[in-house]
């Protein structure tokens, strides 16, 4: 193929990559009800088929991102593809749910090509086509996530469960195949240092509050091996933070923490990810329970998909209202608003779930909050740190949304089996409710910290010494990472300036 050729076929190519984001995340939450109904589990137990994915996608998204910076992007691609597929065709295959989990583990490594397939556009098509090239890329992921999940959920309703994953193997080996023959092989790059150790530290500290969250319940929160794991992660997470302080190459820079607006964002992100992952699978869940139950729906796995679609949809009309509201408020109200938003949507839902369609209104609802939420939190990054940090500063605050994201997964189980009597496979309504309760809770939390802990600066100012970004830079950065507010990953266009100013 001649390079002209594989120049301009890059950018579909790495958007069909992309799109894998949304096939891995569709493949969890619809499915938590029947994968509890085929293997004989409760509710909660199912529910790590979501929590493993999102678990190790928070893990490899650092690693993947700072191996992007190295020469061999394509090999990061092929190998992590190469994981999924094999996840996928565990799960297709398993006969036990241990299996399964083991499957959706490895298909979350997937949620970490985001960064790699940008970090690829980037270095190697010009300014103007690679900033259109990453504002497509994230447009596909929020689409995706809205096309994703109807449409596995229809295979999986028409063929079986299994279908689903082959579907989503199917899927990957022609994403391989294309990644093989259309990006290149290596790139220009200088050698990078990786922080191995600070990337097993970290590995270890967020698998350890993931599992005590999942299974503190059955084995109770006071039990040895729940404060084990619980003093055991902590330990860990004491040594990574003056590692990564120390470090010439941390895998993450906490450095920036020390700024009150980057502090802001990094906390938003983390209680909204994980407020997100509290009311995401647990509407889902809700209507498909059946109504012999004494409440839920009994809605098929089809109708379960459509009910995402509102998130991605009141995602999108965030984006198309982003632009008029700074112009007139300013964005320092974009996050409170959009964190009290949200924290309505899931108050109401948690006190009047009578009929189906407040469920898809309950989720469009909920897209506009993160939305707005999510569309603010890096502008408050790129005002305050120097432009060629804001890789190190946004990469971080990646971090913790993807932590979010488990954390909120994990806890949201814990909930669930706090309510299920002994014997039961399905909660009482009481642990819905509850977690919707303990959602809109965060929510308002985030609200109140997101108001007061940037202090005075000035909204849309820039700190002393930080080079000011320009206005359109940072509205694409902005709606950028709304259109990824459905838990991909950030972007950061920023990069392409640095370098050429480097």
């Amino acid at each position: 193929m001649t390079s002209d050729r594989r120049t301009s076929l890059l950018v579909p190519a790495l958007v069909f990559v992309g799109l894998l984001v949304a096939i891995v995340s569709s493949l969890g939450a619809p499915l938590i009800p029947t994968i509890a109904h085929t293997y004989g589990v409760t509710l909660s137990t199912s529910q790590w088929v979501l929590t493993a994915a999102l678990l190790t996608g928070a893990l490899a998204t650092p690693v993947m991102g700072r191996l992007a910076d190295g020469a061999r992007q394509r090999d990061v691609i092929m190998v992590t593809l190469s994981g999924v597929l094999a996840g996928c065709v565990l799960s297709a295959l398993a006969t036990s749910f241990t299996v399964l989990v083991l499957g959706r583990a490895l298909q979350g490594v997937g949620l970490g090509l985001l960064p790699v397939n940008m970090a690829i556009a980037r270095r190697n098509l010009d300014r103007v086509r690679a900033g259109r090239a990453i504002a497509t890329l994230s447009v596909s992921t929020a689409i995706g996530a809205g096309l994703g999940y109807p449409i596995t959920a229809m295979v999986a309703q028409l063929l079986g469960l299994h279908a689903a994953y082959w579907f989503g193997a199917l899927m990957v080996g022609c994403a391989l195949v294309t990644a093989l023959v259309v990006l290149p092989a290596r790139t220009h790059a200088a050698p990078i240092a990786f922080d191995a150790l600070g990337a097993v530290l970290l590995s270890l500290a967020v698998t350890g509050v993931s599992v005590v969250l999942s299974e503190g319940g059955t084995w109770g929160w006071t039990s040895l091996r729940s404060l084990g794991l619980i003093v055991a992660s902590a330990a860990v997470l004491t040594a990574w933070v003056p590692h990564e302080l120390r470090s010439a190459h941390p895998l993450v820079n906490l450095h920036h923490l020390a700024n009150r607006s980057v502090l802001m964002a990094d906390v938003a992100g983390f209680l909204m990810s994980m407020s997100m992952y509290l009311v995401v699978p647990i509407v889902v869940e809700f209507i498909q329970i059946p109504p012999a139950a004494g409440f839920g729906f009994g809605a098929t796995v089809i109708v379960s998909g459509f009910v995402l679609t509102p998130l991605s949809l009141g995602t999108f009309l965030a984006s198309r209202l982003l632009v008029p509201y700074e112009r007139r408020f300013g964005v320092r109200s974009m996050i409170p608003l959009g964190a009290l938003v949200f924290a309505a949507a899931s108050s109401y839902f948690a006190l009047d779930h009578g009929s189906l369609w407040e469920a898809f209104a309950t989720m469009g609802i909920v897209g506009l909050g993160i939305g707005f939420t999510f569309a603010a939190m890096p502008g408050f990054i790129i005002r305050a740190v120097p432009t060629a940090e804001t890789g190190s500063a946004t990469g971080f605050y990646q971090v913790l949304r993807n932590i979010g994201l488990s954390v909120g997964s994990a806890f949201g189980a814990a909930v669930l089996l706090a309510y299920t009597p002994h014997g039961a496979s399905l909660p009482d309504l009481g642990g819905f409710r509850v977690a919707l309760l303990i959602s809109a809770g965060l929510g308002l939390l985030t609200a109140v910290l997101s108001f007061v802990l940037p202090g005075s600066t000035p909204a849309g100012g820039h700190r002393p010494g930080v080079e000011p970004v320009p206005d359109d830079v940072e509205v694409r950065m902005e709606e950028e990472a709304l259109l990824d507010a459905t838990g991909a990953m950030l972007v950061d266009e920023l990069d392409l300036d640095a370098g050429e100013r480097a």
